[in-house]
């Protein structure tokens, strides 16, 4: 069993983040989510930083970028460093640093924990052997996986599309401390397998994305969604494989909506944009997000 321990943000002074995807408007969740993160690093007395993760150029736009942080700051919200303010760890856009992930994805690479794949997406589903993840993409059944120590099990220069997935041990159990929900278990094999890491378009995934850029900033508290618990799990391994200290967790509770979904950028009707356009009031938001 590994156990990831949360890390003592009394030894180093409290860093958060809040970190907005541009691909549409902010909707209350993402404002639920960004309150705690802001109410938590002020009330640790600490920094915290904006981030815009903007890796997906095809749904990413300016203009959304732009809107972000106009809701978020008439939300109430307020931070340290970011994009529009600086700071000490620049640039604070994922676009710009794609140089940064790239060496992070030679560094495993060098280390054997990543291994190219030519499998698709559909090829994964297909894999009739291949349990699936609840709610999650099917558990990668490791048809292009080499032995550890051993090549790729084809030439890169045959296959059109060549994905990177991360290595993940055989049936492990991942712990860590959540900061709302307590002990938390995931089981590799069983509740996630090899992830991409590195996709064939030539973009970092999220997974090595985040981990870069909270360790790089120096964040001590990760806060974001419940929905993110199994991604914190697959983060944990490339911390601990980059030899690296993982940050504390604190995942929020989800706003859904009528029909107990997970709010997402189609529910225009609860962005903070329509909100504010129909009159409500930052207090009369804040009312609704649940602790």
């Amino acid at each position: 069993m590994a156990g990831f321990q949360r890390n003592s943000t009394g030894m180093k002074p409290y860093r958060g983040r809040i970190a907005p995807t541009p691909t549409g408007l902010l909707h209350l969740g993402h404002a639920q989510t960004f309150w705690i993160a802001h109410q938590r690093a002020r009330q640790a007395g600490g920094k915290l930083v904006y981030r815009t993760e903007d890796l997906d150029s095809q749904r990413c736009k300016p203009e959304f970028a732009d809107a972000a942080l106009e809701d978020l700051n008439w939300l109430g919200i307020d931070w340290d460093e970011g994009p529009d303010s600086g700071g000490d760890h620049t640039p604070y856009t994922q676009s710009q640093r794609i140089g940064r992930y790239r060496e992070l994805l030679e560094t495993l690479k060098a280390l054997g924990l990543v291994y190219p794949c030519c499998c698709s997406r559909k090829d994964v589903r297909d894999a009739v052997t291949a349990p699936h993840e609840t709610g999650d993409e099917p558990i990668y059944p490791g048809t292009c996986r080499p032995a550890l120590g051993q090549v790729a099990t084809f030439e890169i220069g045959e296959v059109e599309r060549v994905n990177w997935r991360f290595r993940v041990p055989f049936a492990e159990t991942i712990t860590f401390e959540d900061g709302r929900l307590g002990p938390q278990s995931f089981t590799t094999g069983g509740d996630f397998g090899d992830f991409v890491f590195w996709r064939h378009d030539d973009v970092p995934s999220y997974q090595v994305a985040v981990v870069a850029d909270d360790h790089d900033m120096g964040i001590t508290e990760v806060v974001r969604g419940e929905d993110l618990l199994k991604c914190t799990a697959r983060q944990l391994l490339i911390y601990r494989a980059l030899g690296w200290e993982a940050p504390a967790f604190h995942h929020c509770p989800l706003v859904t909506d009528e029909d107990g979904k997970r709010l997402a950028k189609r529910h225009d009707s609860l962005s903070l944009k329509t909100m504010r356009e129909d009159g409500l009031t930052p207090e009369m938001i804040r009312a609704r997000f649940i602790e």
